[in-house]
């Protein structure tokens, strides 16, 4: 049964609030109390009673200017049970979310405007807030672990991050990214693998940030997102090649770039590193290049912030150029027998490295270049995950370490050459 009310008739023991009375618009025709969900129909009022259960009232679709629908708390409850309002596609307040009413003997009239700002309020009586409920994201993939009100996903192997919540403005809608691709591998008697590119956001801004971190981070929505781990580097041993370059590693719209691998010992020109995420070492030679062989570019292709350096020169008297690190380039071999030193990766603050399981107080650095070789004595491949370089003659440099995107090290005097390191994916939001 319906029964008309207008203005003229309405009164404080009919609806139970003298501010709805004065204000429900003309022929609003009220209908039988509402104990569940259900569409509201434009041109009705609603006496809603969330005693037993809240309440969804769905707005009515493909609304025209001038619809009205008048909702009120029937027995006091709204605090208790809350009352949500669905927006059913179009806007409410000009903003693309639901609308939650938690207040005891609410009383609202929702007009209908257009598609920018789409239902209105023009009666808000007894309403403490009419914004969204908090709505967070939610997903599944990967190693999770919890850091205070974030969740962080780590991925150290291909896999899939699954979104089955996209959250709202009013809980968390912003995924931050940590993609590290894997490292160059480091040359037999030449250059340091060049690291993985380093790409990192921090919008949510929780810890702090790396130097390199992006401010903006990606919008989830509800999808499945491929992940992939670039693998590091995979070492040759062969003079006059620029060994393998890492592979790259990809979450969403962001690529990292595998690091370049570095230039062997080079009986001819050029001896050139490889470019990458961070570029890999000159070669080394033995005074027939006339003049330095030299790294390879990092940052390749460019982004920005930028994900890595360049590698450093070899020498043409013994001594091969270290592969860059995502926080500095790696470093020229100064000659007579003497590499150079990796580059230093980029520094990682607990807020994503309390995810591997580490107890470190502050956190730790990634995407590390490998060192030079040289002919005797170690040098030491950047902080982040670079190898030495290979301590004897003989004897290999060290690898770049998994999961790090460290490139490897260069072996020294016809030592093995090096592997560089795996990359890694880690994902983190707010859940509440």
């Amino acid at each position: 049964m319906t029964t008309r009310i207008t203005t003229d008739n309405i009164t404080d023991a009919t609806i139970g609030t003298a501010d709805l009375a004065s204000s429900v618009p003309l022929n609003t025709q009220w209908q039988a109390v509402k104990t569940s969900d259900f569409t509201a129909v434009a041109g009705e009022g609603y006496f809603v009673n969330t005693t037993s259960a809240a309440v969804e009232v769905t707005l009515p679709a493909s609304p025209s200017a001038g619809d009205t629908i008048v909702i009120k708390d029937y027995a006091g409850t709204f605090a208790t049970n809350n009352l949500t309002i669905g927006r059913n596609s179009e806007n409410i307040q000009g903003v693309a979310n639901d609308s939650s009413i938690s207040t005891n003997r609410a009383s609202v009239t929702l007009v209908y405007v257009d598609a920018t700002k789409g239902w209105l309020y023009t009666v808000e009586s007894n309403v403490a807030s009419l914004g969204s409920p908090p709505g967070y994201v939610a997903a599944t993939g990967g190693t999770i672990t919890t850091s205070g009100d974030y969740k962080i996903h780590a991925f150290i192997g291909d896999g899939c991050f699954v979104v089955s919540n996209a959250g709202n403005p009013a809980g968390s809608t912003v995924l931050d990214y940590f993609v590290v691709a894997g490292g160059g591998a480091g040359s037999r008697t030449g250059g340091g693998g060049g690291a993985g590119g380093f790409r990192v956001s921090n919008q949510l801004n929780t810890c702090g940030a790396s130097p390199l971190a992006s401010s903006t981070g990606i919008q989830a929505s509800v999808t499945t997102y491929p992940v992939t781990v670039g693998g590091g580097g995979a070492a040759q041993d062969t003079d006059n090649i620029v060994n393998n370059s890492g592979s790259n590693s990809v979450f969403s719209t962001i690529t990292s770039a595998g690091g370049g691998g570095g230039h062997s010992y080079a009986s001819s020109a050029p001896g050139i590193g490889a470019n990458g995420g961070s570029g890999g070492g000159g070669g080394t030679a033995d005074g027939t290049l006339g003049g330095p062989a030299a790294g390879g570019s990092g940052n390749t292709p460019p982004v920005s912030p930028p994900q890595g350096n360049s590698g450093g020169n070899g020498s043409p008297t013994r001594g091969g150029g270290a592969g860059g690190g995502a926080g500095a380039a790696g470093g020229n071999s100064p000659g007579n027998n003497n590499g150079g030193a990796g580059g230093i990766g980029s520094f990682v603050p607990t807020d994503w490295t309390s995810s591997l399981g580490e107890p470190g107080p502050s956190g730790r650095y990634f995407a590390g270049g490998g060192s030079g070789t040289q002919p005797s004595g170690t040098v030491a491949g950047g902080l982040g995950g670079g190898g030495d370089g290979g301590p004897a003659p003989g004897t290999p440099g060290k690898t770049g370490v998994a999961n790090t995107g460290g490139g490897g090290g260069g072996a020294n005097d016809s030592g093995a050459s090096t592997n560089g390191g795996k990359g890694i994916v880690l994902i983190r939001y707010k859940f509440q």
